[in-house]
């Protein structure tokens, strides 16, 4: 009976223990550490970058080399957004499994057809990215078809949790798709309307609202804005249009400023990607805050009677 009631007893408190971490993932930005941990919560998470930092540009430090190396798998936008970094990273790591063509890369961008690529760029261009916008975290129409694959991939790097991932999966799904339901709702409100930003990372998701983008303070991708460019900007005949400035976390809102105060239109300084607080604790809530926050100065709806 002791015997029996011992191991009862540790059968029961086996199964109370917490899942084990099972995989080391890199996440180049947070939103793919964001979706990676919707799939497999219990894996052991390090994110390179931050919403504070430009993606493009990060110092490969040795913390970083040491989680490459030590992990299952990456998982990044690739589409050259990272190719000031990655390379160095991947090479210096020296982690066979995680390495270009291998199951343990992962670019996101590989799974979706990207906006505006270019059959041909050189350095007059600007950063420009041959395979096209690389910003497609902000797609909510391609967030489930990465979210698929990263799922596929996931699993057959560790299949015996394929069950538990295809099932997580499943159930972010139908979140996600009742969010952009919402926002198509209010999507409907923010046609006809435009906005100024700086730099292309919006690009997707004003895409998917219909908000059209009257000027970039940017004058070339990539590049800073100059005081003739924004002085071209203030001349625009579209700026009048305009209901906002659009300037993400990591980038200097001094130039949108600048122009709000001769223009008077609003600065929206916002998080390009998942922040971890506030409004901005995964994807979901990111797209939310940020349709939101257009959505307050969409022209006020007429509300019309039957009298």
């Amino acid at each position: 009976m002791v015997s029996k009631r011992l191991f009862l007893t540790l059968l029961i408190g086996l199964a109370s223990l917490p899942a084990q971490a099972s995989l080391n993932v890199f996440a180049c930005e947070p939103e793919w550490a964001d979706l990676a941990g919707i799939l497999v919560p219990e894996a052991r998470m390090t994110v390179a970058t931050s919403a504070y930092q430009d993606p493009h540009y990060i110092e490969a430090r040795p913390s970083l080399i040491a989680a490459m190396r030590n992990a299952d798998i990456a998982v990044c936008t690739g589409a050259s957004l990272e190719a000031g970094w990655l390379p160095s990273l991947l090479r210096k790591a020296a982690n066979r499994d995680i390495q270009p063509g291998r199951p343990g890369l992962f670019f996101a961008a590989d799974q979706v057809p990207l906006h505006q690529p270019h059959d041909h760029v050189d350095r007059s261009m600007g950063d420009v990215h041959p395979e096209g916008n690389p910003h497609v975290h902000l797609d909510p129409d391609a967030l489930p078809r990465i979210a698929d694959a990263l799922a596929e991939r996931l699993a057959s790097i560790s299949p015996e949790q394929a069950t538990d991932i295809q099932r997580r999966l499943l159930q972010w799904k139908v979140r996600w798709n009742l969010s952009k339901a919402e926002w198509r709702d209010k999507a409907d409100d923010l046609k006809g309307m435009t906005v100024g930003v700086q730099h292309s990372g919006f690009h997707y998701l004003l895409r998917w609202l219909d908000v059209d983008v009257a000027f970039d303070l940017e004058p070339k991708p990539g590049l800073p804005p100059s005081a003739s460019h924004l002085n071209a900007v203030l001349q625009d005949p579209d700026l009048p249009e305009a209901s906002a400035i659009m300037v993400a976390l990591y980038q200097d809102d001094r130039p949108a400023h600048w122009l709000s105060e001769r223009t008077h239109l609003p600065v929206l300084v916002l998080p390009g990607t998942v922040t971890g607080k506030e409004a901005a604790t995964s994807l979901e809530s990111l797209l939310s805050h940020l349709v939101n926050e257009l959505h307050q100065l969409a022209p006020k709806q007429t509300v019309e009677s039957d009298g």
